[in-house]
């Protein structure tokens, strides 16, 4: 940890350790393309959080125009839209509002999930009592159809460590709050090569642990909803060749085999769905000599010897709050 010295711009309220930065304003970039009636319920969560600073909302569009968006806000709530200009899907338009955001704390919600009243303040408060935080995040509610699943959030600091052992599905995107400087920074912007912008939150997720910890507020605050016309529903492709990228990039994978097996099982599940056999029996083999704990091996062999559809595998455990 460091000992909580504040970066360059940030300075201090005078009295106490509170940083400035938890006061001036936060800046949402919401990513979209073509769900306008779910990004109004999105505007609507956001627009209900009551924190003392004011608040910038970037709607970026995805090879879309910008088409007019009435939402009843409060007066300290600005509305902008913008269209994406850099890389064509998520991580481009994510970064597209990050270069365009205000303020100097950046919150990410996706246009088809939702705050929970609170949740915004809450995560404030969490950053103000420890600036040496990378990354605030909070617990989730996962709504897969009208089941809700609450999955709160780690109790304490997430190390990278800890994420290369475990993506821990609870922090998800639509619950990250970061500084715009480190964004910009020593963290850097989400990265737009990943193949599809497939596992760019978890990539994120370890460039921020490796400077600072991750932490959340326990308490499910975001509202995630699972459904068929979630992007990453079945694009088993680009979910495999993204994997590959995310472990070359990452070397830490080397040292934690846990971690490097759970995302071989992923690929050998992906392959499997791909009708791509052979292959995934091969990569389902090679994850169990890193760890014959991992279920995600057994699961690719039974659907790629036919026993079990990956879409009924899919609906079960998205119906249990889960993924594969």
């Amino acid at each position: 940890m460091t000992d909580g010295a504040p970066g360059p711009g940030e300075g201090r309220t005078g009295d106490d350790d509170v940083p400035d930065i938890t006061r001036s304003g936060v800046t949402v970039v919401i990513p979209t393309r073509d769900r306008d009636q779910l990004l109004l319920r999105a505007l609507e969560g956001i627009g209900a959080q009551d924190v003392p600073c004011p608040l910038e909302i970037i709607v970026v569009r995805d090879g879309t125009d910008v088409v007019p968006l009435a939402p009843a806000f409060p007066r300290r709530v600005a509305l902008r839209q913008i269209v994406n200009r850099r890389t064509p899907g998520l991580a481009g338009t994510r970064n597209t509002g990050i270069l365009a955001a205000t303020h100097p704390l950046i919150a990410f919600c996706d246009d088809d999930d939702e705050w929970v009243p609170g949740k915004l303040a809450a995560q404030l408060e969490l950053l103000r009592a420890h600036p040496e935080a990378s990354l605030v995040a909070t617990g989730i509610v996962v709504v897969h159809g009208s089941t809700p699943t609450p999955r709160p959030g780690p109790g304490g600091p997430v190390r990278l460590e800890d994420l290369l052992a475990d993506r821990i599905m609870e922090l998800h995107p639509s619950g990250f709050l970061l500084r715009a400087a480190d964004l910009r920074g020593r963290i850097g912007l989400v990265d737009e090569e990943l193949p599809g912008s497939y596992g760019e939150d978890y990539d994120l997720l370890l460039r921020a642990a490796a400077v600072g910890p991750v932490l959340s507020v326990p308490r499910p605050l975001t509202r995630v909803h699972w459904h068929g016309g979630s992007y990453y529903f079945s694009r088993w492709r680009t979910i495999h060749d993204s994997l590959e990228m995310i472990l070359a990039k990452h070397p830490g994978f080397r040292e934690v085999p846990r971690g490097a097996a759970r995302i071989r099982g992923q690929q050998a599940l992906a392959l499997a769905a791909m009708g791509r056999r052979r292959e995934a029996l091969r990569v389902a083999l090679g994850c169990l000599r890193l760890s014959r704990r991992e279920r995600r091996a057994y699961l690719a062999v039974v659907v790629a010897l036919r026993l079990l559809s990956v879409e009924r595998l899919q609906g079960w455990l998205h119906r249990q709050g889960r993924g594969l």
